[in-house]
């Protein structure tokens, strides 16, 4: 079977802020199994892998029904690796198998939010744009034209002091990373294109559906959202 459309969940051990991240217990499940699930549960793919470099992390991977084919290497699983380089390893690992996925999708292991018809939407901006890139974001709460930063003087500035007199309706949404998934082709990931990029093209998510988790207080706030979620649901 020819592995043409790729998951690649990047999990590496080793979290400071959050101890174990990417499997501590999130509303009844390892944070990780709820990327998994949604990978799943989307169709798109021929193989789920998890690119990690931790053991215990493999094993609960393979529980919940991903593959973990390889150990990542040492020199990829620092504080400083970015995503494309851990993407790129894994396409080349595929590569060397004599297989030549064309379409890969990074998803990240912390996010609980993601949904597989999101997922199945990104695929198909991806396919009918032609882009590099399609990638999850969402709209900033409020106008990053009137953000304010404090001075070491302990008074405050604008960044934008020009916009101070614009009304926030007339002012240009902006838009944000929503931390989930970046398909792209694999001839993108191997060349290490940029995503951040006019040849990428995004995937709308709405606010309520996006939590980036980076403390605990973060996490106790995705924990009370997802709840909400799924009682409204």
């Amino acid at each position: 079977m020819n592995m043409n459309r790729i998951a690649v969940i990047p999990a590496r051990g080793g979290s400071k802020r959050i101890p174990h991240k990417n499997i501590k217990e999130f509303c009844g499940k390892p944070m990780i199994a709820w990327s998994i699930e949604a990978a799943l549960q989307s169709g798109c793919f021929d193989c789920i892998v998890v690119s990690t470099d931790d053991a215990e992390i493999a094993e609960i991977a393979q529980r919940f029904g991903a593959e973990v084919p390889f150990m990542r290497p040492a020199q990829l699983s620092d504080d400083h690796t970015g995503t494309i380089p851990v993407i790129r390893n894994a396409i080349e690992w595929f590569i060397k198998q004599g297989q030549q996925p064309e379409q890969v999708c990074c998803i990240y292991a912390t996010a609980p939010f993601i949904s597989p018809e999101d997922i199945q939407s990104g695929l198909e901006i991806l396919t009918a744009t032609g882009s590099d890139y399609a990638f999850s974001v969402t709209s900033y709460p409020f106008p990053i034209q009137r953000a304010i930063r404090l001075t070491p003087y302990g008074r405050v500035e604008m960044f934008n002091p020009e916009e101070f007199n614009t009304r926030s309706q007339d002012l240009e949404e902006a838009y944000h990373d929503a931390g989930q998934f970046y398909w792209g082709r694999a001839s993108a990931w191997l060349a290490e294109k940029m995503i951040f990029s006019t040849a990428a093209a995004p995937v709308q998510l709405p606010r309520h559906q996006v939590q980036d988790i980076d403390t605990m207080e973060d996490w106790q706030r995705a924990e009370l959202m997802f709840k909400a979620m799924k009682k409204s649901a």
